[in-house]
């Protein structure tokens, strides 16, 4: 069942809201529009994940968890589905709103729903595995990507996200027959938007600092890291995919390894040692060196999967099992709020600097941004 959960995360988000960033400049190319265009496209889906956030802090306060999970599902299918069909910016962006609306509906009840199939001594390692879903998502992405582009053009985006549909439809059959939780009917409370319940859980302030730290940074380099490399650097189309394969294979490993090392060093120092890593390996990428642009993107796919695993992990290790969707969807809404202005923010950037160096400038020194505010995290891990 967790590899079931794993992989409907992965729907959710490498393909639902990840894979844009792989085919923007293909999008971009075919649909002949400007990066800031494109960067509005991928923001109206991270707009609607913002407000799917709102949805489910509600939503998880009168249903169960494995009933949100579901509809996020079926949302996110529909809007691959969408996309495959899409002819135009306009439509495309509808496509990606349905997307966004699903992932948030997808991502929040997922880890919850993974750790509670486990022993409780193996509850990072599930929530890890969400991470690892993403991750190999991500790396499926890439692999299509980059061998339907060089055959047949920036054109084959959309068949791209036909043969993501079919992927999500025969999960959603999978998830609907053999996913199951066992929860008691929530009975609401969370207050708005599940602030009242976040606010109930130590070190809720630095949390919610860094996850929106992470959501804003992380699209910067996720969503431009192939037009980074493709028009500023000069790689070949099949050279970024590359790169991007093998973001995403790290991805599979990140949560994993880092949750194991949080069981060893504490979820607080944990956190902050990954986000002092990031500025190193976004700089490196500026090099636009092969070798040394393939070791980051190593790093980076390990961070990508580590940093919002360990956060989860935190908000699910300290909180009860009926505050942990208000509260995380909550953490969360902060989250969306900052990744919807972070691709229409770098798409800005780089039209008026005519390259995409200060995206990957200001990416990286909001890592420590993000480390500052780990710091400030109480040190016990205990549950609240």
């Amino acid at each position: 069942m967790v590899a079931l959960v794993a992989l409907a995360a992965a729907v959710g988000q490498a393909f639902g809201r990840f894979s844009y960033g792989i085919l923007l400049p293909a999008v971009r190319d075919n649909l002949d529009i400007t990066n800031t265009i494109a960067g509005l496209i991928g923001a109206t889906n991270m707009g609607a994940y913002l407000f799917g956030t709102l949805l489910v802090a509600w939503a998880t306060g009168h249903f169960r968890l494995a009933t949100v999970l579901r509809f996020g599902l079926v949302l996110t299918t529909a809007g691959l589905g969408f996309a495959s069909l899409a002819t135009s910016p306009l439509t495309l962006s509808f496509a990606l709103l349905i997307t966004g609306l699903g992932g948030a509906c997808l991502w929040i009840p997922a880890p919850a729903i993974a750790a509670s199939a486990l022993p409780e001594r193996y509850r990072g390692l599930a929530v890890g595995l969400m991470g690892s879903g993403i991750g190999l998502g991500v790396v499926l992405v890439s692999v299509i990507s980059g061998a339907l582009r060089a055959s047949k053009g920036d054109a084959a985006w959309s068949e791209i996200y036909g043969i993501q549909f079919a992927v999500g439809l025969v999960l959603l059959i999978s998830v609907l027959a053999f996913v199951r939780h066992q929860q008691s009917t929530p009975m609401g409370g969370a207050g708005i938007g599940g602030f009242n319940a976040l606010r109930r859980m130590p070190g809720w302030q630095p949390l919610i600092l860094a996850y929106a730290t992470f959501g804003f940074m992380y699209l910067l380099v996720l969503g431009f890291l192939t037009s980074r490399l493709e028009d500023d650097s000069g790689w070949l189309t099949q050279s970024a995919a590359t790169a991007f394969t093998l973001t995403g294979t790290a991805m599979i490993f990140g949560g994993p390894i880092f949750t194991t090392l949080a069981s060893r060093l504490g979820l607080r120092l944990t956190l902050a040692t990954a986000f002092s890593l990031w500025p190193v390996l976004v700089f490196a990428v500026l090099s636009g060196d092969v070798l040394i642009v393939y070791g980051a993107c190593i790093g980076l796919g390990l961070l990508f999967s580590a940093l919002p695993t360990l956060i989860t992990l935190y908000v699910v290790t300290h909180t009860s099992t009926a505050n942990y969707g208000p509260s995380f969807a909550a953490a969360t809404l902060i989250f969306g709020l900052a990744q919807t202005l972070s691709p229409a923010t770098g798409g800005l950037i780089a039209d008026l600097t005519g390259s995409f160096f200060v995206v990957f400038l200001l990416a990286g020194i909001l890592g420590l941004v993000g480390f500052l505010a780990a710091l400030r995290l109480p040190q016990d891990t205990g549950r609240g």
